[in-house]
């Protein structure tokens, strides 16, 4: 069992990602702890957790990207292990390294090897890549994925109808190499890898769905020495998409969230279209304050289907009709990504 190996672990991350791994490790029966800053001591992960660890002032720098707070909450509040949630954390050597000395164990890819095959902490932004989880013997739940680019942020991730072709040779690879654990990678033009990113990026959802997964127990395993036995003859996956609903309001500024976001607990029963699985995780409940200091994700939406049209679809059943949020957001702009992929299944989403 996870818990036997990690009794607790510090989440460092904050939003709908984190408010997602805070949910897994209950399920785990892992105790979570929260971190937050100044402006985000009542946030939803924080109510989520089980405990929770202020780092320090509203900016990033100075709380949630700090690695010397991130280490000492993890210290003063006991856990033994930290598990970063977005790639600017999960690719830090340097917290890697210092949570290791600390006596602590990360729950990711080693130090050394962030060094020498990522660690620039930011999310792939090729167009195609891969998903999988990687042990000592190979890649597994291998998903391939591409990303819509529109307007610069990769808001949608879905499974290629056509799959992917051949991995590239540097990514076969990566299990010699050292990485363990969950891996989310981009492949250039020329077929060749292009980035290579830890962490619970929004394609991790895309593998979690395709192969009825959880990321979090997957990745806890991996980094207590106790991983999950790869199915003897895997199934086919399932098609998968994945999206974020962004706020829209200028950088810097603040507001409230006055609706309900979408919130579907994985393994929930909900099915809005015929054989589709979806999960939707809200970083914010009616009443919370969205701070201007970061980007504002609202909430992740993800579905997993026979076909990418039935994922793409679902995943708009989710998004359509959501009731006054109290601030603006991309909503409309995700469903024209879906309706591109669904075409027709796709109803309007207004």
């Amino acid at each position: 069992m996870v818990q036997a190996a990690v009794e607790s672990v510090l989440v460092a991350g904050r939003g709908p990602m984190a408010c997602a791994v805070i949910r897994a490790c209950a399920r785990l029966g892992v105790k979570s702890v929260a971190v937050c800053s100044e402006t985000e001591q009542d946030a939803r992960h924080v109510r989520m957790a089980d405990e929770s660890v202020l780092l320090g002032p509203a900016a990033a720098t100075e709380s949630y990207l700090d690695v010397r707070r991130i280490v000492e909450a993890a210290r003063r509040t006991r856990v033994s292990a930290v598990l970063p949630v977005p790639p600017a954390l999960a690719g830090n050597a340097r917290l890697a390294a210092e949570v290791t000395e600390a006596g602590l164990l990360w729950v990711g890819p080693d130090a050394e090897v962030l060094e020498r095959l990522g660690g620039d902490g930011v999310e792939p932004a090729s167009e195609r890549g891969f998903l999988a989880w990687v042990t000592a013997e190979g890649l597994h739940h291998v998903t391939p994925v591409i990303r819509d680019r529109a307007g610069g942020t990769p808001r949608v991730s879905w499974t290629p109808p056509a799959g992917l072709g051949p991995l590239p040779a540097a990514a076969r690879r990566l299990p010699e190499l050292g990485w363990r654990g969950l891996v989310t990678v981009g492949i250039d033009p020329d077929g060749e890898l292009a980035e290579v990113s830890a962490g619970f990026s929004l394609d991790m959802a895309v593998l979690e769905r395709a192969h009825s997964v959880d990321a979090v127990e997957l990745t806890l395993r991996s980094a207590a020495g106790q991983p999950v036995e790869p199915p003897a003859t895997p199934g086919t996956p399932r098609a998968a998409v994945a999206v974020q609903l962004r706020s829209t309001l200028p950088p810097g500024t603040a507001g409230r969230v006055t609706g309900r976001l979408p919130d579907v607990p994985a393994r929930s029963g909900r099915r809005p279209l015929l054989g589709a699985e979806v999960v939707a995780v809200s970083g914010y409940d009616p009443g919370d304050r969205l701070d201007g200091w970061y980007d504002a994700l609202l909430a992740t939406v993800s579905a997993g289907a026979p076909s990418t049209a039935r994922a793409a679809s679902a995943a708009t059943d989710v998004l359509t009709g959501l009731p006054e949020t109290g601030v603006p957001h991309d909503g409309s702009a995700v469903c024209s990504v879906l309706h591109r992929i669904a075409g027709s299944l796709v109803p309007d989403c207004s």
